[in-house]
């Protein structure tokens, strides 16, 4: 992020701080604008990269069985209220001819895709079409589990309330069995 959007960000902090009634200038916000404006950059770091790069390094494996990767956390912001939701991404995918991927850039496609303001819904498909788009599996299984602030914090306030989305392409959609046999690896 360049040193204009980083000024830009600390302006709107400053402007909603006073909005809100506080005093930018006391001492413990004087730096609260910079502070927030450094984190954006930090925790927003998935707008400036393609979580497909993590897949342009495949590897040939003689493997044509179920992988999957559960329990990946993750956290990133709702875009409809800039409040954090955080949970576990699992990802499941079945190779085609040996063709697989290092299991941490699974890992690092979630944390990128998650790393923007972002609906969990959107996330669960972003990932199970890139890796469908990438690795060129028989099938892809994506299952996030997430607690959403907006539900805590605001509205309904229901803390320890879990959304969970899923997305299934290829043998994920026309085979139940593997369907149930993923499902029940992933709740394990």
């Amino acid at each position: 992020m360049d040193e204009e959007n980083l000024k830009k960000i600390e302006q709107g902090v400053r402007m909603i701080l006073e909005a809100i009634g506080e005093n930018p200038n006391r001492e413990g916000l004087v730096d609260t604008p910079e502070r927030v404006a450094k984190m954006y950059e930090e925790i927003f770091f998935g707008l400036r990269e393609d979580p497909k790069e993590y897949f342009d390094i495949i590897y040939s494996e003689d493997h044509d069985e179920l992988v999957l990767v559960k329990d990946i956390p993750f956290f990133s912001m709702c875009e409809h209220h800039l409040i954090p939701f955080y949970g576990k991404a699992h990802v499941a995918y079945f190779p085609q001819g040996g063709q697989v991927a290092g299991l941490s850039k699974l890992a690092r496609a979630v944390e990128s895709v998650a790393s923007r303001p972002q609906l969990q819904e959107r996330i669960t498909a972003t990932l199970a079409d890139v890796i469908m788009d990438k690795l060129n599996p028989l099938g892809v299984f994506i299952m996030i589990e997430a607690e959403h602030m907006c539900m805590t914090m605001r509205g309904i306030k229901k803390p320890g309330t879990k959304t969970i989305t899923s997305a299934a392409r290829g043998l994920f959609n026309t085979n139940d069995s593997l369907r149930s046999e993923v499902l029940l690896l992933m709740k394990d």
